[in-house]
């Protein structure tokens, strides 16, 4: 009897990138991740958006956001096709504001609000159960400013929802603040308040939180450093833990800081630096101070944003100016990372979400 070979199927899952490129390039592009090598391959062109440079994943996977960073700037809502390989657009709106650079779903997922880094804006709409965006926007403006020189104006870089979704939070580079939004019942926006004032010329730029404890993390992109802070879920405020700069001692070139991530296990931080070109590496204790373990060269220049793999073995470096996303194995007890030689080339990639 012959013997039957059975074709050994490599484990697959699908990585979304949003994109700075321009023209036919434009857009979102979808490319395979293999879990076992880390090798990227087969990039396709699944939505045709302007500056599309943040997505954000429904829970269900069948819809993705995206704020698109243009003058002015939009909000665009996309659902699957059949097949899986095409986005197609349900909404698009006004973002009431320039450049918009951030956006997220609240946990019900019938709020979306983004941030407008041009005019230091933000902005909050209604999603319906179908996952367009309705109703009329509420915007609110920033106002303020800061000692550096990309600080002349408030500069809102981020917006995120509290885990209770009872704040929605504002983070402004402009302004040296984090904004505490309440959220009523109905879906408003109450009055904010500031719930951190970091020191003048941090220009924080991104906010993550810890997955278990009431805490978070705070990148400053003018300042190269981060912060841990404690959060009250009552009150909405923060209150400052410990703070670290992102570079090793001795560098006094260029940098700003981009994305922030934290490890499922939440004991290890990693911040991305554009001009140093690295990834800064962090241990983080129980009480929420931050050890730093040092630096990886992102093998590529301005390193926008980044991701780890759901399984954390692995993390994956967008590089824009190089044209790349770079992927890097993960040590999980060390919490260190290595180039693994593998590398795709795709236009000014500034955002990367697994599906």
């Amino acid at each position: 009897m012959s013997e039957v070979k059975q074709e050994v199927l490599e484990p697959s899952i699908k990585l979304l990138v949003g994109t700075h490129a321009e023209g036919d390039d434009a857009g979102i592009y979808q490319l395979d991740f293999n879990t076992l090598t880390g090798e990227l391959s087969n990039p396709q062109h699944v939505a045709k958006e302007g500056r599309a440079g943040y997505l954000y994943l429904s829970n269900d996977d069948k819809r993705v956001y995206s704020s698109n960073g243009t003058k002015p700037g939009s909000v665009s809502a996309f659902v699957w096709n059949e097949d899986g390989n095409q986005l197609e657009k349900i909404s698009n709106l006004p973002s009431e504001g320039d450049g918009a650079c951030y956006i997220e779903l609240n946990p019900n997922e019938d709020l979306l609000a983004a941030a407008n880094y041009g005019s230091g804006s933000i902005v909050m709409y209604a999603v319906d159960e179908n996952g367009e965006i309705t109703g009329k926007p509420v915007a609110r403006q920033h106002e303020g400013n800061g000692p550096h020189p990309n600080q002349k104006s408030a500069h809102a870089h981020c917006v995120k929802f509290s885990k209770s979704g009872d704040f929605l939070y504002a983070v402004d580079l402009g302004t040296d603040q984090i904004l505490a939004y309440p959220v009523s019942n109905d879906g408003s926006l109450e009055k904010a308040h500031v719930a951190l004032q970091l020191e003048p010329g941090d220009g924080p730029r991104h906010l993550i939180f810890h997955p278990t404890e009431n805490r978070a993390f705070i990148i400053n992109e003018l300042f190269s450093s981060v912060i841990s802070v404690e959060m009250d879920t009552k009150t909405g405020t923060f209150t400052t833990i410990d703070k670290k700069s992102t570079l090793p001692l001795g560098y006094d070139g260029p940098n700003a800081c981009a994305d922030i991530h934290l490890s499922d296990d939440g004991k290890f931080l990693y911040a991305s630096n554009r001009g140093h070109n690295s990834i800064a590496i962090f241990s983080v204790s129980d009480d929420g101070h931050m050890t730093s373990l040092g630096t990886e060269p992102v093998q590529g220049d301005w390193p926008r944003n980044f991701t780890l793999s759901p399984d954390n073995n692995f993390l994956l470096v967008a590089n824009r100016k190089t044209d790349d996303i770079a992927v890097f194995k993960r040590d999980k007890a060390s919490g260190l990372l290595s180039f693994t030689g593998k590398k795709i080339g795709l236009p000014q990639p500034v955002c990367l979400k697994f599906r």
